[in-house]
């Protein structure tokens, strides 16, 4: 019987958790409820929102919200939302527990084991804080995967035949490429390249740069001033980015988003597709761009390709698929959902882990080169930082490869390693992720006396080193597992910890179910209060008669929201609802 492991696609944008059934991909949800907000937030009582609901905080108490933290991995630091303080690794493990929670409500047992997905671009110190987030939600990560890999991977169940094929990974913020070979079943990635900081969130930037300046120039007032009306402006920039994926005009509309002299100031700039996309042509050509770099790391051409595969809703954008299309004189792909083929390629691969039927073989590959720093020339010049590649971009993982060093002095005590990663000859201008001392040498030893580093990258992308000295057999080893930061033993438990209660309880199937009726109750009183607070805005503009049938309506849902009635709530924010729907027409 194979055992259960879920796949996990942990986006910037949305995640999504799915598993393999009977030989069958499920993403776990309904329709929409299969795109989970990566947003997290605190609710009134300082209980954890995760999703939807968290999201629909963000616009009222963008204080004590936090999205596209998948940014921030790898990185040594905290954010902050409401009082609390917690780390990437935190954040991104309240997410990954609610994706086990559902998983867990809809299979009816519980779940430890879970493949995650990555960009291909992300680097050691990335990866590993993935692996710690996982960890942290109490999950066993037993494969982590690139995310173009995995897309291959939902892609290739039922075709036949070798193929090229070249994966366009753009999310809400990374971007990857990839060049995959399918051939007899194996789904090799030859090559890789893209940009850990640009996506969907950078379009939604330029829009709301172009709102900002819109709003400096008719009003003289700085939108920037207010944490709120920010918020207000993403939200509505993000909802107009979407509408010009379909339509060839939307209007950015906010009513009383600001005041100025005791007046209030309403947004309402339409923006047209040709117009939105001139803003963001430059991030189109950066992809293009990283589309080439991989292609000559293969040593393909354009006409090499006999697919494109689009992956991330960012490629709904229709500037990405015509460039493309221009670009590869064929339609790209994308008959599979765009957000949800790689969760879908995830749970692919955890069933192949799980021992569950194999429909393909998985090579993957290093995005970056490893190695070290050696006497040698540089630009003409002697230099003591000469970086030596050990293992080359593109080498296909798990991989193993040693290099020969050698003592500079007689009676050597002591070798200094220091493991770069990157591509640049001077080894300085390269990351340094990891350095350890080879101490206790053999002070009997002549100078040259041969150093045998080796470096060996696994399946999930970490590093482990060792030096040995050829003669004596003395080894140091180290395992890069993290660049920047780590969690220690002490930390990590004291994260779960934080974790734990902040959700109050395991996340097993029922807490799941009562922790998801009490996002739905949140959801409806951030809901409720927003429609009051705008039916108040609107009282001016609306006839006697209306005017009086909403006065009612407010008292009405606040009335419902201090006795916490939830059906009366329920009632009287439909009503509300439809007669706002119809004053706005």
């Amino acid at each position: 019987m194979s055992e259960t492991i879920i796949g996990i696609d942990l986006g910037t944008t949305n995640s999504e958790v799915a598993v393999v059934e009977k030989g069958r991909v499920t993403v776990i949800g309904e329709g929409p409820e299969r795109l989970v907000p990566s947003v997290v937030s605190l609710d009134d009582h300082g209980g954890i929102l995760v999703g939807r609901p968290a999201r629909n905080q963000l616009v009222l108490y963008p204080e004590r919200t936090v999205r596209s933290i998948k940014r921030r991995m790898g990185e040594s630091t905290t954010v902050a939302f409401g009082d609390h303080q917690a780390s990437p690794q935190e954040i991104s493990a309240l997410i990954l527990r609610h994706l086990k929670a559902m998983a867990e409500e809809y299979l009816g047992h519980g779940v430890g084991k879970a493949v995650i997905t990555v960009p291909a671009y992300f680097n050691d110190a990335q990866r590993q804080a993935t692996r710690e987030a996982g960890e942290i939600a109490g999950l066993e990560v037993v494969r982590i995967i690139n995310e173009p890999t995995a897309a291959a991977l939902s892609y290739e169940v039922g075709q036949k035949g070798a193929r090229r094929i070249l994966v366009y990974d753009l999310g809400g913020g990374t971007f990857d490429v990839s060049v995959v070979r399918m051939e007899a079943e194996v789904v090799e990635v030859v090559a890789s390249h893209g940009n850990n900081h640009l996506g969907g969130d950078d379009f939604d930037d330029k829009l709301v740069d172009h709102v900002v300046a819109f709003l400096q120039e008719e009003h003289g007032i700085d939108a920037r001033s207010s944490r709120q009306a920010m918020a207000r402006i993403a939200r509505a920039a993000e909802e107009a980015k979407c509408r010009l994926s379909d339509q060839p005009f939307a209007v950015i509309r906010e009513e009383y988003l600001l005041e100025k002299e005791g007046r209030p100031v309403h947004l309402s700039l339409e923006v047209a597709r040709d117009e939105y996309e001139e803003m963001i042509a430059s991030f189109i050509d950066e992809t293009l761009e990283a589309v080439h770099v991989a292609l000559r790391s293969a040593g393909l051409t354009v006409r090499d390709i006999d697919e494109v595969l689009l992956v991330g809703g960012s490629t709904r954008t229709p500037l990405v698929r015509r460039r493309l299309e221009e670009e590869f004189a064929r339609q790209p792909r994308g008959e599979i959902d765009a957000d949800l083929c790689v969760a879908m390629g995830a749970a692919i691969q955890g069933a192949m882990m799980g021992g569950g039927p194999v429909s393909a073989v998985l090579v993957d590959i290093t995005p970056y080169t490893f190695g070290t720093s050696a006497v040698g020339m540089l630009d003409g010049m002697p230099s003591l930082d000469v970086y030596v590649p050990i293992i080359r971009k593109n080498s296909p993982i798990p991989v193993t490869r040693s290099e020969v060093f050698y003592t500079m002095h007689p009676g050597q005590k002591a070798v200094d390693v220091r493991i770069y990663q990157g591509e640049r000859t001077h080894a300085l201008e390269n990351i340094e992720i990891g350095a350890f001392t080879v101490t206790g040498l053999d002070s009997r030893a002549p100078a040259g006396s041969p150093i045998v580093l080796r470096l060996q990258l696994d399946t999930d992308g970490l590093l482990h080193v060792a030096a040995l000295e050829k003669h004596t057999g003395l080894e140091r080893a180290i395992v890069v597992d993290n660049a920047i930061s780590r969690f220690e033993e002490g930390e990590m438990a004291a994260a779960k910890d934080r974790v734990q209660a902040l959700f109050g309880g395991e996340a097993g199937p029922a807490a799941a179910g009562g922790r998801q009726e009490q996002g739905e109750r949140q959801h409806r009183v951030v809901q409720a209060r927003a429609l009051a607070e705008k039916a108040e805005r609107m009282l001016d503009q609306a006839s006697a008669e209306d005017r009086e049938d909403l006065v009612n309506l407010i008292e009405e849902v606040r009335d419902a929201l201090a006795t916490e009635d939830a059906e009366r709530l329920r009632k009287a924010t439909e009503e509300l609802a439809d007669i706002l729907y119809f004053l706005e027409q």
